[in-house]
């Protein structure tokens, strides 16, 4: 079995990605922090592959930590990279913490992917690269343009430092996995997204403002040029979004890779407004839900969804779960974690 490290594999994308692995073979190592996540997640991946993963809690801004690692871990064949900060509103108050939390982590990373015989690393960038993009869909072609926020400008940075390091460096091949928005959780409802404090995304917002956790939910802005006035966003099923890791990683084990660096766009391929995902989640849970139109948020685009063809032409990967799968499974988590 080969060896895969999976960094921020107890969050949201990471479990659902330690899930898909372990499913398909794979021993898995889970580096995380617990600053988003819980421990306790490990008992959702057991419950439902049968194995628990190997877990070490660790800073990766920590840099002898990591050194530290990769030396009790000499064996491992490739790494997804997750851990990171991700909060869009969050980065542009906090732009410090992203650029330290984000950067430092992935260079240290990649100092000892150098040091191996050979490696594959996956790394969870963005759609926020493309900024507002000017023609929708958006393909891996389109410019990528000034980021709207610190969050983006870290995706960018950190593909650029990959890229950089993938020219000089032959036993190093790298994909960079550009997804849209992310929701939903595992079909068992043993795991899904569980933000520590205020959610900053959308869907648990949602779920939470259902459950009474929350009063309202506040939507930024009607008065963008959409059919509804609300902001467009491709969203995508956590567990179409994770087993596209695992196919992006068995390319580059396997040889498969056409460039020691590449970028694939991982969304649906449809837009779908702030409203449409609030009458998503009151069609699918039959709950009315309390939300309020307030003023724009920075740093928010106005609309970003994907063209899949080179994901679907390359890696063979395509969505299977719709937004009504999506919406279904995190009000049913919701629901499981809060005992509604």
């Amino acid at each position: 079995m080969d060896k895969i490290l999976v960094t921020g594999g107890l969050g949201f994308i990471g479990s659902h990605t330690v899930v898909e692995l372990q499913e398909a073979g794979f021993e898995v190592v889970i580096i995380d922090d617990l600053s988003n996540s819980s421990e306790n997640v490990l008992d959702g991946i057991t419950a439902i592959t049968g194995k628990t993963p190997i877990f070490e809690k660790i800073d990766l801004k920590e840099k002898q930590l990591v050194e530290d690692f990769f030396k009790r871990h000499n064996d491992l064949k490739g790494v997804i990279h997750f851990a990171a900060s991700k909060a869009v509103g969050e980065s542009v108050e906090k732009p410090l913490l992203y650029y330290e939390n984000n950067i430092s982590t992935l260079v240290y990373i990649l100092k000892e992917l150098k040091n191996l015989p050979e490696a594959s690393f996956i790394f969870s960038s963005s759609c926020t690269v493309y900024g507002q993009a000017d023609k929708m869909p958006i393909t891996e072609n389109a410019p990528v343009k000034p980021a709207e926020s610190p969050y983006g400008n870290t995706k960018q940075i950190g593909e650029e430092i990959i890229k950089d390091i993938c020219k000089i460096t032959p036993n190093l091949k790298a994909i960079a996995l550009r997804y849209f928005n992310p929701v939903g959780a595992h079909k068992s409802i043993e795991i899904g997204e569980l933000p520590i404090g205020v959610p900053q995304n959308l869907v648990p917002f949602i779920t939470q403002t259902a459950a009474g956790i929350r009063e309202q939910l506040s939507v930024f802005g009607d008065d963008y040029p959409t059919p509804d006035g609300t902001c467009i966003r491709d969203y995508i099923h956590v567990v179409d979004l994770a087993k596209a890791h695992v196919i992006a990683l068995q390319r580059l084990l396997n040889g498969a890779n056409k460039d020691n660096y590449e970028t694939f766009n991982l969304g649906t391929g449809k837009g779908s407004s702030v409203l449409e995902v609030v009458n998503s989640f009151e069609k699918v849970s039959g709950e009315k839900l309390n939300y309020k139109i307030v003023g724009r948020r920075e740093g928010d685009v106005i609309s970003a969804y994907a063209d899949t063809k080179k994901a679907k032409e390359e890696l063979g990967w395509q969505t299977e779960l719709t937004l009504d799968d999506a919406m279904l499974s995190a009000w049913n988590w919701e629901k499981k974690v809060r005992g509604v």
